[in-house]
C-alpha cells in the first residue's frame, strides 16, 4: 500500500482478505507511516517508493498517492516487475497513459484502475435492477460526479475536471459494459482562484 491518506481505508479490506497478504505500506511521512503500521500489526515500513519496489517479496502496489504522481508510479512499478492498482486517474498525460498499456504489453503484468464509485453501494443497486431488467431498454445515459473539496489536499481546488472524470464516466459506462466514443468535463467555477 503506497499512500496513507485515502489509503489507509484499504487496509482492512486488503487484510480479511482471502486472498491477499498485506506486506508493506509506504507513506513519506515517517511518523504516520509508523502510526498506521502499528495499528494495523504491518511490520514492513517504507519512506521511499523506490526502496519499496526493491523488495523481491512484494508482488503487487497499490497506489493511493496524489494524482500528479499516479502516472510516474504505475511506470516505476511496472518497470520493477510489479502489478498495479492505482487510484483515480490513471496519469496526467496521454503520454504516460500510453507508456502504462505498452509496459503491460510488453511485461505481461497486469495495471488496475481503481474506480472505486462502481462499488458504491448506489451503484450495485441500479446494477441489480439494470441486470434484472427492471430497468428496461437504456437509451441514454448522463451523469454529474460533485463533491466537497473541504480538507482535501491543496492541488484539487482547480483540478482540471478532466483529470478526474472517472467518477461520474466510470459507472455509465460500467452498467451497460459500453465504451465512451467522447468524454467531456466543464468544471463548476468554484475552484477558489482566479
Amino acid at each position: 500500500m503506497v499512500g496513507l491518506g485515502f489509503g489507509a481505508e484499504f487496509i482492512p479490506i486488503y487484510q480479511k482478505h482471502p486472498n491477499a497478504n498485506l506486506i508493506a505500506v509506504c507513506q513519506r511521512n515517517e511518523a504516520k507511516l509508523n502510526e498506521l503500521a502499528d495499528a494495523f500489526d504491518i511490520e514492513k515500513r517504507y519512506t521511499s517508493y523506490d526502496d519499496l519496489l526493491k523488495d523481491p517479496n512484494i508482488d503487487a502496489v497499490h497506489i493511493n498517492t496524489p494524482i500528479p504522481d499516479h502516472g510516474i508510479q504505475s511506470i516505476k512499478a511496472l518497470k520493477a516487475g510489479k502489478h498495479v492498482a492505482c487510484t483515480v486517474p490513471m496519469a496526467t498525460s496521454v503520454e504516460e497513459c500510453e507508456q502504462i498499456v505498452k509496459l503491460t504489453q510488453e511485461t505481461g503484468l497486469t495495471y488496475m484502475m481503481m474506480e472505486t464509485v462502481v462499488y458504491a453501494r448506489e451503484f450495485l443497486f441500479m446494477k441489480e435492477l439494470y441486470e434484472n431488467g427492471e430497468l428496461g431498454k437504456v437509451q441514454f445515459l448522463k451523469a454529474s460526479h460533485q463533491q466537497d473539496m473541504d480538507g482535501w489536499p491543496n492541488y484539487w481546488p482547480g483540478l482540471p475536471p478532466m483529470h478526474y472524470a472517472t467518477h461520474c464516466v466510470g459507472p455509465v459506462l460500467a452498467l451497460t459494459k459500453g465504451e465512451a466514443e467522447y468524454v467531456s468535463c466543464f468544471g463548476s467555477g468554484l475552484s477558489g482562484k482566479n
